[in-house]
């Protein structure tokens, strides 16, 4: 496949320069080649290669510097060390309102980022109706920018963006701006997307998105690559590291999971194994789980399970939406889910399920509860699962 994305050792450092005396060094270090003594270094020797048709995903905690990679990736601001290569037509998503002028109209701004993405007069016109059907603000397009809600020009935005046809599109956050409707029209638009071959580069809090739509991921932390891979690793990890923050921090989450008003794990059990701290199933054996699900508005909320080794390498995982399902409902607020692997394949060893708390719209995770069990059982098999074999050979 072709590399469009080459990055080799890149780091970002800012200097300190809030004092006169602070900005006199940094210009001193800066005329005689060195890199200022005091500030900040935002990235620090970030490698990332992306290939043509991959689905990259760039997690981290707030501060890590995912968004700082995409400007060095787009052109904003270079690397102080380092070299980024980008052999593609790109298109990119980044600050909100970036490259709109806030005293122009809509439909003016529309024809300056077309401009600026490279599309002709001739194919604007073309496509204009595209994009302002794609936008759906009405006759708010012929209203200054700076009269329009974050979600509006984040529609205009990716409107322009999805009628410019790129080969590499890099969004940070866009799709946790808008409502429902629209950031599901978005993942439908990225999905036929990537199913073209083409290629993303996303920056998300969200992991269920991030699994959703990439096959690849980077997690950085404090500015460092500290993990690189396949998606489900990467994110499961980054989900681990979260859940081994200290009790007060879980508690905290916990309260404002379930008085929030978000969709919440009320109960989650394994039955037959109430009271055992760590159920022992036996390979080939049925796993039961049961979960109710709280919901703040009445509407059937979604519950994911999810099963893992112990070290957090993800092995299974479904939605009830995926398979259509719908709970039972106990109340205007309580939701049961029942599901069972029959026949548990899993090979010996420590295990995790996990339930989730998801929003109806299978978007939004709010919660989650988990359970540790072990597979007992004699196998010299190698890997997480049995797989039905039959082996052929001579007489």
């Amino acid at each position: 496949m072709r590399s469009l994305v080459r990055v080799k050792g890149v780091s970002k450092f800012y200097p300190r320069v809030h004092h006169p005396g602070e900005r006199l060094r940094a210009f001193a270090a800066l005329v005689a080649g060195r890199r200022p003594q005091d500030g900040a270094e935002v990235l620090s020797d970030i490698n990332l290669e992306v290939s043509e048709g991959q689905s990259f995903g760039i997690i981290g905690e707030n501060g890590a510097g995912k968004s700082t990679l995409l400007k060095v990736l787009t052109g904003i601001i270079t690397p102080s060390k380092g070299s980024v290569e980008v052999h593609a037509r790109v298109a990119a998503l980044l600050e909100l309102g970036a490259g709109f002028q806030p005293e122009f109209s809509g439909i003016d701004n529309v024809k300056m980022k077309a401009s600026l993405l490279g599309m002709s007069k001739k194919q604007l016109d073309r496509r204009l109706d595209d994009i302002l059907a794609f936008a759906d603000i009405g006759e708010y397009v012929h209203e200054p920018v700076k009269h329009y809600s974050s979600g509006m020009v984040v529609r205009l935005g990716f409107a322009v963006v999805a009628a410019s046809d790129p080969e590499l599109l890099i969004t940070d956050e866009v799709l946790a701006v808008g409502d429902e409707s629209f950031q599901k029209k978005c993942i439908r638009w990225i999905e036929t997307f990537l199913a073209k071959g083409n290629t993303l580069l996303m920056v998300s809090h969200s992991m269920y998105l991030v699994q959703k739509l990439c096959t690849k991921a980077l997690w950085i932390h404090e500015g460092r690559a500290r993990e690189l891979g396949d998606v489900f690793p990467v994110t499961q990890a980054y989900l681990a590291y979260h859940e081994e923050k200290n009790s007060l921090e879980k508690q905290q989450r916990r309260s404002l999971a379930g008085d929030g008003g978000l969709y919440c794990v009320k109960e989650f059990i394994l039955p037959g194994h109430a009271g055992e701290d760590v159920p022992v199933i036996r390979h080939g054996d049925n796993l039961e789980a049961e979960l109710i699900l709280s919901s703040p508005d009445g509407r059937p909320p979604v519950a994911l399970i999810g099963v893992m080794r112990a070290d957090g390498t993800p092995v299974y995982g479904v939605a009830s939406d995926f398979d259509g399902v719908s709970p039972e409902q106990i109340n205007d607020s309580l939701f049961r889910f029942r599901i069972c692997f029959n026949s548990l394949q899993l090979l010996p060893g420590s295990y995790s399920i996990r339930g989730h708390a998801m929003d109806p719209e299978g978007m939004r995770l709010s919660d989650t509860a988990e359970h540790r069990f072990i597979v007992s059982g004699q196998s010299r098999e190698m890997g997480f699962v049995h797989l039905p074999h039959q082996w052929n050979g001579g007489d």
